[in-house]
């Protein structure tokens, strides 16, 4: 019998389990993804986790998966033209009927209805024609941020992979009492980055004096003037809010961006909220 490992080794023994798990959602949406597999994955026993995912994650697995399939099908909804029968498939339904159930009763509204609210789409033409914002944004001077985050690389309608793992390793340790709002930090433009080369951080505001070890990595956001977009919606229509601040609002503003990354603060979570109320600040700073 081998020596028994102290505390600290026991949680990121767990935290490294977790992040399996959420790698393995993420990497398998039309997969088996029940609790028996997922406890399979965690080296876990069935009985007990369950218990060891919800009170490290802050909920339980069944939710996440539900959530992170939902999101993958509102992405593709947006994206792109697949039949309803292929986007079910590709996020684990076996049917129509399954997956319309399931989307209504999380989005408030049919996956066909979803797809035709225009103002959820990327290149939306009648936007510029009509020279005016569908949502509010204001000029603002906020403090310098400092983040607890991990890094995340490829689409960033895809973060959430980030975030969950973010979480589960930032709960077990006691820090959520001092942590504010989720950040998503971008660093590349998706229009001249090939999709799997785009970089970010999943981040959470914390205190100066917040103590950010491995794997967990510090991301310092700068002080100064910032234009912001206050965007009301799911996350799969972001896109099209970020056409309307680069493409109809700068142009018109007379601002400049500034030489550092545009980021998202998100003012409540997808795992309270519905998808419709969810909030998100673009910030854009400015020189």
């Amino acid at each position: 019998m081998g020596p028994r490992k102290k505390g600290g080794e026991v949680a990121q023994d767990y935290e490294r389990r977790l992040a399996r798990v959420v790698d393995h959602i993420h990497d398998n949406p039309a997969g088996d993804l029940s609790l028996d597999r997922l406890a399979e994955v965690a080296a876990l026993s069935r009985f007990h986790f369950h218990r060891v995912y919800a009170a490290m994650a802050g909920e339980t697995v069944a939710m996440t998966v539900r959530r992170m399939r939902l999101h993958r099908a509102a992405v593709a909804l947006i994206q792109g033209d697949a039949p309803l029968r292929e986007v079910a498939r590709s996020v684990g339904y076996p049917n129509v009927s399954s997956f319309t159930r399931a989307f209504s009763e999380s989005y408030a509204t049919s996956p066909l209805a979803f797809r035709r609210r225009g103002e959820l789409r990327p290149m939306t033409l009648t936007l510029p024609q009509k020279g005016k914002l569908m949502y509010p944004v204001i000029l603002r001077t906020d403090p310098a941020r400092r983040l607890v985050a991990l890094p995340h690389s490829g689409p960033y309608i895809l973060i959430n992979r980030a975030f969950e793992k973010l979480g589960a390793t930032v709960g077990p340790r006691g820090l959520f009492p001092q942590m504010g709002h989720m950040v998503g930090v971008y660093y590349d433009s998706p229009g001249d980055t090939p999709p799997e080369a785009l970089r970010g951080h999943a981040g959470f505001e914390c205190r100066p004096d917040t103590p950010i070890d491995p794997p967990l990595v510090e991301v310092l956001l700068p002080a100064g003037r910032h234009a912001v977009l206050t965007y009301k919606g799911p996350y799969a229509g972001l896109s099209a809010a970020y056409e309307q601040l680069f493409g109809l609002w700068l142009p018109q503003s007379g601002e400049e961006a500034a030489d550092s990354p545009v980021f998202e603060v998100y003012l409540n979570t997808p795992m309270d909220t519905a998808p419709e109320d969810l909030l998100t600040e673009i910030c854009l700073p400015l020189r």
